[in-house]
């Protein structure tokens, strides 16, 4: 391996990282703001720091036209699947979240069936590997009932996968990197416009499907219109521990994690690229066992180790392929 190939992997490695202790700021940020605040600033946040990158790079201006539609039709899928991720977080583990969002690399070349596109017997073994592993992660430790924050985020799984056969699309008519920025923005303004519709009615929905995260103060966020006059009338004061976990999210999962992986890639084999990032989930059971103290007992490890061979067995006819 030549030295630009490994460091183009060490790059992926950094990214699946960054992006595996994401989950663990976005349940710890949980903690201090409402979902669609977070969600809202994080995206904001990640969409101006691509700014920089756009300028330097000088590429040829899209349409306005087009980047905003492009950027409309991406936003809202990319919103659709962190929302969902975002609510199930807050009923599952940082490590459940990270394995099960990854389900998209299965459900990915399932969907792209409906497109025309070919799959082999690759992809549905991997499905089969990754279907126990979510029985073992998710239904062993709850006598056999699923976490309602498991459901939560495998159906954000079937956003993220949609979000992947659509970029994949639109990439090809218009810069991914303006893309980004684009439908960052657009997922930034959903969250916010829910921050002020929908989070006031967040906690009597929380309330019924898990009363004590707010007993135990797990969750002891306020909505941002009540925190902000809380704060200016001094009776509040103002969230500083949810600084980092928003920061972390918006500049380090969107911002700096995209650039590292559009860098990597450019000289990364696709075979390296696509084994690292499914180490994604990986990163974040380390991080939600180191930093949020979650218990990791037999059986998670099991479902996690199936879950992973799932999404590389899937893989495995593009690996072979691109290792030719």
């Amino acid at each position: 391996m030549n030295k630009r190939a490994l460091r183009a992997d060490v790059l992926l490695l950094l990214t699946a990282g960054i992006w595996g202790f994401g989950f663990v700021a976005q349940r710890s940020g949980m903690e201090h703001v409402g979902p669609f605040a977070f969600n809202g600033i994080r995206f904001i946040l990640g969409s101006l720091s691509l700014l920089p990158l756009i300028i330097f790079r000088s590429t040829t201006p899209a349409p306005v036209k087009k980047v905003f539609m492009y950027s409309l039709a991406a936003g809202t899928c990319l919103f659709a699947a962190v929302i969902l991720q975002q609510f199930g977080i807050m009923f599952t583990t940082a490590g459940n979240a990270g394995f099960i969002t990854g389900f998209y690399v299965v459900l990915t070349p399932i969907f792209g069936i409906f497109l025309g596109r070919k799959t082999g017997p690759a992809t549905w073994l991997g499905s089969v590997f990754t279907i126990a592993g979510l029985y073992f992660l998710c239904a062993i430790d709850n006598q056999g009932a699923l976490n309602p924050g498991d459901i939560m985020v495998l159906a954000s799984a079937v956003f993220w996968a949609c979000h992947v056969l659509l970029i994949d699309r639109l990439v090809q008519n218009i810069d991914p990197i303006v893309l980004s920025s684009g439908q960052f923005a657009v997922c930034g303004i959903l969250a916010l416009i829910g921050t002020f519709l929908a989070e006031p009615h967040v906690m009597p929905i929380i309330e019924k499907i898990n009363p004590t995260l707010l007993e135990t103060g797990t969750f002891s966020w306020l909505p941002l219109t009540v925190l902000a006059d809380g704060i200016s009338a001094h009776t509040i004061a103002f969230p500083v521990d949810a600084i980092i976990p928003i920061l972390y999210g918006g500049l380090g999962s969107v911002g700096i994690a995209y650039t590292l992986q559009a860098v990597a890639q450019r000289d990364a084999p696709p075979a390296h690229a696509t084994i690292i990032l499914c180490f994604e989930g990986c990163f974040a059971a380390i991080g939600g066992a180191l930093l949020l103290s979650e218990k990791v007992g037999a059986w998670t490890l099991l479902g996690f180790f199936l879950m992973l061979a799932g999404m590389l067995v899937t893989q495995w006819e593009v690996i072979a392929k691109k290792a030719d």
